[in-house]
């Protein structure tokens, strides 16, 4: 499912490249209402029903003046086949099936669920580990199944089906066929952003930035998860190489949600009800299955690149992942201008703040929306 379909990143810029000259080839006023959009690839650990990571994709699939050119899932907080399905019968029922799903990363790049057992009996566990629900020894908000194992789906099953391609290769294909033009938006893992770069030295060059829900620097909070582990962020831990892979790469902008913001915000029932008087599809897929009241991770992502002046004071730093084993491995690694260590890190944008009120605000209208 990973591997190349076409056996060179060479090959694959010939073939970009001919995809371009079709896109010229539209006609012109399509062209014209193209223009006027920005565009957006998303990657996101799709599980589901609703939940984060969907509401989070709605988002942006809800936007005035967007265009979502394709939705890569990547293991995180499921494994990957299942979120498949999640986000295929998603778009199904808040009726936005022109957009395509692309299958990406079953595992992590090298991290594997034997080793993570003995860090977890050297070191102890997290409250949270997504697809290997198991490790959290009866703590996970969710049952364990193996990672090709899809289990019924509680909105039922799709009858659409992904597309047949890899999603390093679709990442690749469509920034090449919008140079400069596409924003990679990754809420979750890393992995397949970090597939396409040893594909394609050209890919984050050639986009027009990376939104990233990730990494953890100094939360401000009494929650355990976080008080007793501030350097500790899920989507950089469950791929720690990958995560590594990413934020050394030459992005023309970096922006970061990382957790020190996110647990400013804070999905309630009343902002469900809110949600679900407007009957429409998005609106009645929420009503039905959310259960979920919890943080605001990925969606303060998606709305902060819809709208940054949401995003009261950020932060530059140089940030990178811990690759030592240890008991630090995958935690966030900061640094100033003045203390960057000499190995390529680059410069990001770390969200520190928000309008709380104008977040919620949008964020009700977009899923209202449709």
């Amino acid at each position: 499912m990973l591997f190349p379909l076409v056996s060179s990143w060479r090959e694959m810029r010939r073939w970009a490249r001919c995809s371009a000259l079709a896109v010229l080839a539209v006609p012109m006023l399509a062209g014209s209402t193209l223009a006027q959009q920005r565009l957006v690839l998303v990657d996101q650990d799709g599980s589901g029903p609703a939940g984060s990571n969907q509401m989070a994709m709605l988002a942006l699939l809800n936007a005035p003046h967007v265009q979502v050119l394709g939705i890569t899932m990547v293991s995180g907080n499921a494994w990957e086949p299942e979120e498949v399905q999640h986000t295929l019968r998603m778009l199904e029922l808040t009726h936005h099936t022109d957009v395509p799903v692309v299958p990406g990363a079953i595992y992590p790049l090298v991290r594997d669920e034997a080793e993570s057992r003995l860090q977890q009996s050297i070191y102890g566990t997290h409250p949270w580990y997504g697809a290997w629900g198991d490790l959290a020894q009866g703590t996970s908000r969710q049952p364990y199944h193996a990672p090709l194992v899809v289990p019924p789906l509680q909105e039922g099953s799709p009858t659409t089906q992904p597309l047949a391609e890899d999603a390093a290769h679709f990442l690749i294909r469509q920034v090449h066929a919008h140079p400069h033009q596409v924003t990679v938006y990754a809420a979750g893992p890393l992995t397949n952003i970090a597939l396409a770069l040893r594909l394609d030295p050209e890919f984050a060059s050639l986009s027009q930035g990376l939104v990233v829900m990730g990494g953890s620097v100094l939360p401000q909070t009494t929650d355990p998860e976080f008080a007793n582990n501030p350097r500790h962020e899920f989507n950089f831990w469950f791929d720690p190489e990958a995560a590594h892979i990413v934020l050394h790469a030459p992005w023309p902008r970096v922006d970061l949600t990382t957790v020190d913001i996110s647990i400013k915000t804070q999905f309630t029932r009343d902002m469900l009800t809110q949600i679900a008087s407007a009957h429409t599809p998005s609106a009645e897929y929420l009503a039905a299955y959310t259960g979920e009241f919890y943080y605001l991770w990925d969606e303060l992502a998606a709305v902060a690149w819809l709208d940054p002046k949401i995003i009261t004071r950020e932060q530059l730093l140089y940030v990178d992942v811990d690759l030592t084993r240890g008991p630090g491995y995958g935690d966030t690694l900061t640094w100033t201008a003045t203390s960057k260590p000499a190995t390529g890190v680059q410069l990001v944008h770390v969200q520190q703040d928000l309008d709380t009120a104008a977040f919620y605000r949008e964020f009700i209208t977009l899923m209202q929306g449709r």
